[in-house]
């Protein structure tokens, strides 16, 4: 029995070998991939690794942190001078108020006392963009920015034409004082009261002539002139209100187109920029007040209306 005891004791200690060699084994095979010793693992950098990550950077701590200082330094002083130089808010504004009044065509407030602004209680959806708001009575209101702009560039486009290709139609009577001075002072022919239908596309009447462009007061009293207009093809700038619709307009001026008011000061801005453009003596043309019906008579050295 003793013999077979120290028979078995032999195979245990080669069992435990062969698990101690199966775990090196396993080991040698870890480093292998992870690629390092069990010492490049545990050892942390040394101070050679860290001058040399520093070389490599260009910059030790200290000239890191040194720049950063310097850096913060010349912006507090950037920003130092530009609060000294830069306007405060509210001079900002009014710089940029001053600025905006002295390019508009006539001053803010006359637009706003010609009423050119106020439109009708219907908006028709051309004319949607050019609405800034509705009044608590309905009527809505014209963006008076937008006023401005389009109506230099319905002076723009308007120049292009000269006057002998030109004919303006005004059936709204409000208009017709305005409307025959613009007339006698460009030169432009204009039709007040009522168009003669057929004057540019009958050509056996004897009065048919041929044109470049009409000017429309108000497309719903002037459709016949604006029909005829677009059967020869020829181009049109319409005065459009809220409740206008704009389909074959070239360019359109946007404001109130029923006051005498607002129509004598759309035709003085007209009359002024177009004889400008066209070198045109502008001395003969009367103040605004007397366009907006203001003043019963022309001023001194104005012409006499027609």
């Amino acid at each position: 029995m003793k013999e077979k005891k120290e028979s078995k004791k032999p195979a245990k200690e080669a069992k435990k070998e062969s698990s101690g060699q199966g775990v090196k084994e396993l080991e040698a095979a870890r480093k292998k991939i992870l690629g390092s010793s069990d010492e490049d693992i545990e050892r942390k950098p040394s101070d050679e690794d860290i001058e040399r990550k520093k070389k490599i950077l260009g910059s030790s701590d200290e000239d890191i942190e040194r720049k950063k200082k310097e850096l913060l330094k010349k912006a507090a002083k950037l920003k130092e001078k530009l609060a000294e130089e830069a306007p405060k808010t509210e001079e900002l504004k009014e710089l940029v108020k001053a600025k905006k009044k002295g390019e508009m065509l006539v001053p803010l407030d006359e637009y706003v006392k010609a009423g050119i602004y106020i439109g009708t209680k219907v908006v028709t959806p051309m004319m949607k963009p050019f609405v800034y708001r509705r009044r608590a009575d309905g009527l809505a209101i014209f963006n008076t920015d937008l006023i401005d702009e389009k109506l230099k560039e319905g002076i723009e486009f308007l120049s292009k034409f000269e006057p002998k290709d030109v004919i303006l139609v005004c059936k709204r009577k409000v208009g017709w004082r305005a409307v025959e001075k613009f007339s006698e002072l460009t030169g432009i022919r204009a039709f007040t009261k009522k168009y003669p239908a057929g004057i540019l596309t009958n050509t056996n009447l004897p009065d048919f002539f041929e044109n470049e462009l009409t000017i429309i007061t108000d497309v719903w009293l002037d459709k016949n002139a604006l029909n005829d207009t677009l059967k020869v093809h020829k181009q049109i700038l319409m005065i459009c209100d809220t409740n206008n619709f704009s389909e074959g307009a070239s360019n359109i001026i946007i404001g109130n187109n029923k006051s005498e008011k607002s129509l004598g000061l759309i035709f003085y801005c007209l009359t002024r920029g177009y004889m400008k453009a066209k070198k045109m003596d502008t001395a003969k043309i009367p103040d605004l007040e007397w366009w907006t019906g203001e003043l019963n008579e022309p001023q001194k050295g104005a012409s006499k209306g027609v």
